[in-house]
């Protein structure tokens, strides 16, 4: 009877002490889990369907900039976008649109994607179709640093240098881009139609033979058809930052951000991060920071981008405007349009460099020419609201893109850009 009372006691002790063990547990967890920028991030339906290379994009670090928080008083924190597979933010603006071209059957499988883009964007692209059986082909103006041609040709696009020129002209290479996925799509309707080999091996199609000299950019032999990517109008790229950027930064700051501020080439990262922000917080203030040839600042600060003598959108971008790349635009985009700012700031190229240098000396961030002008807007906004706030901004890619210029200390030198500064005394703090 002894002996049975103590075994009783000891199950007791036993279940008691996993108990205590469990919630113990669950208490340090839980704790952990509230910690600012911590706390784990829910994984939407759409999310979940994801595979493979494709579910590694997103959900990347918010990271305390160090340097320019102690500087300022303010919590700056920068979304580590170049952490993503493709290395920047627009791996998520790639998935969205192909993602929803297949569902809508603009594109299928075996397909050709095409966009006209200084780099990135046509990098991720580059690297997400394949994920999705599709290939890739891009248009890049031939001013943009010559590493991105060199890395879409290594990831296996077929790449097509065009010269810079104003977009309301046919040989624009967003225009290129959008035509070679219509010569695509007419080819395979015809290969589908009427394929026939002639006695000495030619292929007619539709009777014809292929003009000398056409361009056919993919292999012209079962052709899947073509599709415009159409990143400054495809409303898949708002939806992204909407739907996947903009949540992130709210659940990783737990609701506590003041602001946010990026710069806008396409335009969709600060309009779906902006419009979902301020449907979470009105209270937040999103704003613009504009690099050197953009119209942007002066849209947003006066409704109007130039000055009565120049015609709204007619404005010729002089590829010598700014050193950086990707961002600022001379003409409004659907995906712009959707954005919701509060105001805009003025940025410099020298100021971009000088941001570059700064904060790799100071906080081992490597980052290109679109990440440090962010910057350079989160200081300026930081000044603006004054010590205590929380600032988001995007840190968009790394410097690895940006060698042959952006980080040259020649081609800096040549344009009067060499970076000089020991602190934050090119930033003028009013």
């Amino acid at each position: 009877m002894g002996g049975a009372k103590a075994a009783t006691r000891a199950v007791a002790a036993a279940v008691t002490a996993a108990l205590s063990i469990a919630f113990s547990y669950y208490l340090l967890h839980n704790k952990i889990s509230k910690l600012p920028w911590k706390k784990a991030r829910k994984v939407s339906k759409k999310s979940r369907k994801r595979k493979g290379l494709v579910e590694a994009i997103g959900n990347t670090p918010l990271i305390r900039i160090n340097s320019l928080s102690d500087a300022t008083g303010c919590e700056i924190l920068g979304k580590a976008e170049f952490l993503n597979p493709g290395g920047s933010v627009k791996d998520r603006v790639a998935v969205k649109i192909i993602e929803e071209a297949l569902e809508s059957g603009e594109l299928v499988q075996g397909g050709v994607v095409t966009e006209g883009s200084a780099g990135s964007t046509a990098i991720s692209l580059a690297t997400v179709a394949p994920a999705f059986g599709c290939k890739c082909h891009v248009v890049i103006p031939d001013d943009a640093a010559i590493e991105k041609s060199q890395i879409l040709e290594a990831v296996g696009a077929t790449v097509e240098r065009v010269r810079p020129v104003a977009i309301t002209h046919k040989d624009h290479y967003v225009n290129i881009a959008r035509r070679r996925a219509s010569e695509m799509t007419n080819l395979a309707t015809t290969q589908g139609e009427a394929n026939k080999m002639e006695d000495n091996g030619s292929v007619h199609i539709n009777g014809d033979m292929p003009q000398k000299g056409e361009f056919h950019p993919i292999s012209s032999t079962n052709c899947r058809g073509g599709f415009f990517a159409d990143q400054f109008e495809n409303l898949a790229n708002y939806r992204a930052h909407y739907e996947w950027t903009g949540p992130e930064i709210w659940e990783q700051t737990e609701g506590t951000l003041h602001a946010f501020i990026a710069a806008a080439g396409t335009g969709g990262t600060v309009a779906g991060v902006s419009r979902f922000l301020k449907e979470k917080n009105p209270n937040i203030k999103c704003f613009l920071i504009d690099p050197p040839g953009s119209g942007l600042f002066n849209k947003v600060t006066r409704g109007v981008m130039y000055t009565k003598e120049e015609a709204e959108g007619r404005r010729l971008k002089n590829p010598f405007d700014t050193i950086t790349e990707g961002i600022g635009i001379n003409r409004l985009t659907k995906n712009f349009m959707m954005a919701e700012l509060d105001g805009a700031y003025r940025g410099t190229d020298k100021e971009a460099v000088e941001m570059s240098r700064f904060l790799l000396r100071n906080d081992g961030l490597f980052v290109g020419s679109s990440s440090a002008m962010n910057c350079v807007g989160a200081v300026r906004l930081a000044w603006a609201l004054g010590p205590g706030h929380t600032i988001a901004t995007i840190l968009c890619d790394s410097g690895m893109r940006h060698l042959s210029k952006f980080f040259n200390d020649q081609y800096l030198a040549d344009h009067g850009l060499t970076p000089t500064a020991t602190g934050l005394e090119f930033l003028h703090n009013p």
